[in-house]
């Protein structure tokens, strides 16, 4: 994907609106669960009232908070939040009214504002820098409350529908651990992954997410626009969900190959929020703030997209059923024509026999040489890698070289390849060594930990 040039707009947009304001939010509880309203502003042009709804189900409870402590959950949501809608100016001052933040809070915002609009800025060719995009003033005295000491265990698992929830839902239902999922905006996939699983979804703590239209009319219009941290949104929400149910862990399914900067050279991921670093500054966010109790951590950290690829191998319960394309989400679909869809035929292709590979995607995608300029990037052929949520280059050059030896005839991207590749050559012994490592940096228990290294010797 290549940059719009919109550094000037940028500049006018922040001179233009100077200023955007969280005002605060109001939280509700009904016979239909519990909604909150968020109340952002750009002054002289628009306010925003997003929302986010956790829906009743018996087994959550706003009894287990105080009323201070739901506050500072709702609070935090809101801080992520709005991000999407800041990103539409970029205002350079940023007031926080509700609650007081520390300077330590705020450079901890900053950061993750800055370097989950990576994206955002390097496709807008916008060149910020951490110190002045952004100056965050607090406008309360009025202070969060954390959270008291808990009595609960149980482990919450957000499931996207892909294959990396389909790999945790079932090790964990394999290991005995009693864990429940949760879902935000449910569709075919979510739904359909979480009932082979054994839970419908009224049995899944499930949160509804709505935008302000008023955003999308001010994209339509040409107001800045990009790609956000979502997966920081969803951390913040699951910490929400965790406590209304009395769970104490949070169980991502995060794996180690998100630690890839997406162009070389720089810190600019589209998984920063799915990233180590980012899970290690909100663990320790979550223990000065919010609680020392709850933990957050992925489960699949220790693994490469690779590894869980062979895993999810072993489950064809599934195939039908799992999606991960963000184009076709609205339509439970792969699209087929997306990067996300060739690196998925690519990385699972050397554990699922070529007939079922073209069953689930419609057809065979490594013989479409209309994907050559995806397959480059994400081969490493070209130079970045695509904008989406995927492995690493050497992952891929792995598992093109495991999918020519299984292929009789090589389709038209492996051709192509051959005459292009830069990788090395992987002997036996380094390939089986791939398969089977697993990555030291990770926050498993004992428990958890000993489920992964099953699942890799298996």
């Amino acid at each position: 994907m290549k940059p719009s040039h919109r550094q000037a707009e940028y500049d006018r947009l922040r001179k233009q609106h100077a200023v955007f304001v969280y005002h605060g939010y109001s939280v509700h509880t009904t016979a239909h669960g519990l909604s909150v309203e968020y109340d952002f502003e750009i002054p002289g042009l628009v306010r925003f009232h997003p929302t986010i709804k956790v829906l009743e189900r018996s087994f959550l409870s706003t009894a287990n908070l105080t009323a201070a402590e739901l506050d500072n959950l709702v609070f935090h949501i809101g801080m992520v939040e709005l991000v999407s809608y800041w990103k539409t100016t970029c205002a350079p001052t940023v007031i926080i009214e509700p609650h007081v933040l520390d300077e330590a809070q705020i450079a901890w915002w900053k950061k993750l504002y800055f370097h989950g609009l990576g994206e955002f800025f390097y496709l807008n060719d916008i060149t910020p820098n951490l110190d002045d995009f952004m100056t965050i003033n607090v406008a309360s005295s009025l202070a969060v409350q954390s959270l008291s000491s808990r009595v609960g265990t149980g482990t919450l698992l957000p499931v996207g529908g892909g294959k990396d929830s389909v790999v945790t839902l079932e090790l964990l239902k394999k290991g005995g651990i009693p864990f429940r999922p949760f879902i935000i905006n449910p569709r075919g996939a979510t739904i359909r992954t979480s009932e082979i699983a054994g839970f419908d979804l009224d049995e899944c703590i499930v949160v509804m997410r709505a935008l302000d239209t008023a955003l999308l009319r001010l994209n339509e219009q040409g107001y800045l626009n990009g790609h956000t941290p979502f997966s920081a949104l969803l951390g913040f929400t699951t910490l929400l969900a965790a406590c209304l149910a009395g769970y104490n862990d949070i169980a991502l399914s995060n794996e180690g190959s998100a630690n890839e900067a997406t162009i070389k050279g720089t810190q600019i991921n589209h998984q920063y929020s799915k990233s180590f670093e980012f899970e290690t500054d909100l663990r320790n966010y979550i223990n000065s703030y919010i609680s020392k109790d709850l933990s957050y951590f992925s489960f699949l950290r220790p693994l490469q997209e690779i590894q869980i690829a062979s895993v999810f191998s072993r489950y064809p319960k599934y195939f039908g059923y799992f999606k991960s394309c963000n184009a076709g989400s609205k339509t439970d679909s792969w699209c087929g024509v997306c990067a996300k869809c060739l690196f998925a035929f690519i990385i699972l292709s050397p554990f699922i026999e070529e007939d079922q590979m073209c069953t689930i995607f419609g057809r065979d995608l490594l013989d479409d040489l209309s994907m050559q300029g995806y397959f480059d990037e994400l081969a490493g052929i070209s130079e970045n890698k695509p904008f989406e949520c995927i492995g690493t280059i050497d992952e891929v050059n792995l598992s093109l070289q495991l999918i020519a030896k299984k292929r009789k005839l090589l389709p038209a991207l492996l051709k192509h390849y051959e005459q292009h590749k830069k990788c090395p050559v992987y002997s036996v012994a380094e390939i089986d060594a791939l398969l089977h490592r697993y990555d030291e940096h990770h926050y498993l228990s004992a428990t958890y930990l000993s489920l992964i290294k099953e699942a890799l010797n298996a």
